[in-house]
């Protein structure tokens, strides 16, 4: 699992500039709420090209309802160290139906669309956060 300690040791301070890339999501993974571009960090583009192939080709594309952010810098909710956001490495996905601290509401299938392609999901965590994945390592 990352920690924003992991991420300040490769990354440094947050910012625009540091890792961070505007990637045209290619057309084969448009699928409607996807972004059609998107600013995440260089490290990201490869693990969500996969996670999005996943999710298309397994089925579970039908579930992503609503894409809700990869970079903001901001604190984590709650604490004062970074969010994983802070750095692109981490994206939320139909927050409305997984709620910070409820019990998340994505199919297990979904969810290992994402693991399977290097990510951590949030609705493991203690404390639950079911619309959040972020990458597992870093390269």
């Amino acid at each position: 699992m990352i920690y924003p300690k992991d991420c300040f040791a490769k990354y440094g301070t947050p910012t625009l500039e540091n890792n961070m890339v505007l990637w045209d999501v290619p057309t084969e993974l448009e699928v409607g709420i996807i972004p059609k571009k998107l600013y995440c960090n260089q490290d990201m583009v490869a693990p969500l090209t996969v996670a999005f192939k996943h999710l298309i080709e397994r089925g579970f594309v039908k579930e992503l309802k609503t894409f809700d952010g990869c970079f903001n810098i901001r604190p984590q909710r709650g604490a004062t160290s970074q969010s994983l956001h802070s750095w692109g490495i981490a994206i939320d996905v139909n927050a409305s139906w997984n709620q910070l601290g409820q019990k998340p509401n994505l199919s297990t299938g979904f969810v290992k669309c994402f693991l399977d392609a290097g990510f951590d999901w949030g609705g493991y965590f203690s404390r639950l956060d079911g619309m959040h994945f972020q990458l597992s390592r870093l390269p």
